[in-house]
Parts: C-alpha cells; structure tokens; sequence
C-alpha cells in the first residue's frame, strides 16, 4: 500500500521532474566544466608526454594484433608493455603533487555539485511535503529561497556522510568482486558474472540500508522544522518498521536500476536525463510516505482523497 502510494504521489508531482532536470542540466555542466580545467591544468604534462602516448599506442596495437591475428605482438607484449608501465609510473612519481592536488580538486568539486543539486532536491522535498500536508501547490524558485538555510544546513552534514558512506561500500563490493572469484578454481565467464552480480546485489542492499536508516530525516527536517542534527539522530534511533521500510527501498533500488539500464541501453542513453531525476522524486515520495504512515499522519493522495495511518484512502466527498 504504501509503495503504491508514493508511486502516485510520483504521479501527482512529476512535473518537479523537469525543474530538478533543468538545475541539475546548470549545476553539472558548471561542476564539469570546472572538473575538465582541473584535470587538464594539472595533470598536462602527463597527458602529453612520450609514456602515456606509448601506453595507449601499445593498447590500440593490442586490440588490432588481437583481431588480426598478429601472434608475434601478442608474444612479446607483455614484457614491451610492463616496460612501458615502468616509465609512465616513474613519471607519475615525477609529479606526484599535481597528480594529487588534481584528484582532490575533482572531489571537491564533485561534492560542490552534490551539495548545489542536494538543495535543489530539499527544495523538491518542500513542494511534496505541501501537497501532501494540505495539497497545497508550491512554486520551485519560492520553495527553494525559503529553506535554502535549512538545505545548505542538511546538506552540509548529509553530503560527506553519504559521501563516505558510498565510498566504503564500493570498496567493499570492489574487494567482493574478487573474493568470490577467488574461492573456486578457475577464473571463467561464470566465475566474473557471480561476482559481478553479488557485488551490485551487495552494494544496492547497502544502499537499501542506508535509506532506512535515513528515511525520516529529510520528512522530519521538512514537515515538522525540527533540527538537523535532532532528526538525524530520531531517524537513526526508529525501530518501528525497519524490515518493512528496508523491503521497500530494497525493492525500489532494484527497479530504479534496472528500468535506468532499459532506458540507458535502448535510448542510447537520452533518456537518462529524465528517469535519473525522476528516480530521485520517487525516492523522495517513499521517504514522505513512510513518515506520514509511521508518525499517523493522514496527507492527501488527490484533492478528493486523503490516505490514513493505515494506509486505506479516505474519500471526501463531492
């Protein structure tokens, strides 16, 4: 029921798509933009010497012998190969802090933008929270001035902590990855495939977790104007329902991927730009959803339906 709710409260907000995609289209091109100068004032030399054109002269010859049939190159690969390497890791030592200062300039930068876009989705937050509290219709530019102290404050916490978070649970999936591997005899086609795919099962359950814990910490902040810290601490802190709100985002995460991959492959990735946001609205509504169930508050799904604690629409009459 309630998973069937937040999809129509998606429904009945799906035009935030579209503003979230606009803002996101500004920020990231901006971030990008700034990431591209980064990398190339810094890491120039690298990109231009003799060593690293030689590393990808030696790659492209690798494929080309590779289809060709060139068993001569193949032979002697390796050893021309790891001489190469050799040289393109003396220079990499040679310049070692720009290589550095590069790195974290990019993930500066990177955190820059998910702050930039996290405000604009506290915004999105906003407008859901109205409609759903007294179907009320708010405006993206008034919604995002008014809690901009607010958003910068969650932000500011919620962007290193998911930050981290998703860094340690890709460097767990990562050493998953050849683990599993590890544990039979031979490596194969089956062997990359069973750890690739306990890797992402592993890495979406993380995220699943994570959104559980964190479900009533944004709804908390938006619906009730409590204290950043104060509801982080009372979303992390609730038991109640934890195995059914982690199923839900544990299902939704799973469809979320494979409907982007479908979009992805067969719209040669244009369609992306529109589902990405989209799959954060639909996140969002189950967040709300769940807060408004868990706390016995009743919020609108229509202007002729009110939803209980129990989950059950109420009619309002004609």
């Amino acid at each position: 029921m309630r998973f069937r709710n937040a999809f129509r409260m998606f429904v009945n907000n799906f035009g935030n798509v579209y503003k979230l995609l606009l803002f996101r289209l500004v920020t990231n091109v901006l971030v990008f933009s700034l990431m591209y100068a980064v990398i190339t004032l810094g890491l120039h030399v690298i990109f231009s010497s003799a060593e690293a054109k030689h590393i990808l002269t030696l790659i492209g010859d690798f494929f080309t012998a590779l289809t060709s049939g060139k068993t001569e190159f193949l032979v002697n690969f390796r050893t021309e190969f790891a001489s190469a390497l050799k040289d393109l890791l003396l220079l990499l030592g040679a310049n070692i802090g720009s290589i550095v200062g590069s790195i974290i300039g990019v993930v500066l930068l990177f955190l820059v933008g998910r702050f930039l876009n996290g405000t604009a989705l506290f915004a999105t937050a906003s407008i859901l929270n109205d409609r759903m509290a007294f179907y009320g219709i708010t405006r993206f530019s008034s919604a995002y001035f008014r809690d901009l102290a607010r958003a910068t404050l969650y932000q500011v916490i919620y962007v290193p902590l998911s930050f981290v978070y998703d860094l340690l649970s890709l460097v767990a999936c990562w050493f998953l990855f050849f683990f599993i591997p590890s544990l039979l005899t031979s490596w194969g086609f089956f062997t990359i495939l069973l750890g690739l795919s306990l890797s992402v099962a592993a890495f979406i359950c993380l995220e699943s977790l994570k959104m559980t814990f964190i479900s009533a910490w944004l709804p908390a902040v938006v619906s009730e104007n409590k204290g950043v810290g104060a509801a982080f601490k009372e979303s992390f802190r609730a038991r109640r329902g934890f195995a059914g709100r982690f199923s839900t985002y544990l299902i939704a995460l799973y469809l979320l991927v494979v409907l982007n991959l479908m979009f992805g492959i067969f719209t040669l990735g244009s369609l992306l730009i529109i589902s990405i946001p989209a799959s954060h609205l639909f996140i969002l509504s189950l967040q709300f959803v769940h807060y408004y169930e868990d706390n016995n508050k009743k919020y609108f799904l229509s202007f002729r339906k009110i939803s209980g604690a129990d989950g059950k629409p109420e009619g309002m009459g004609d």
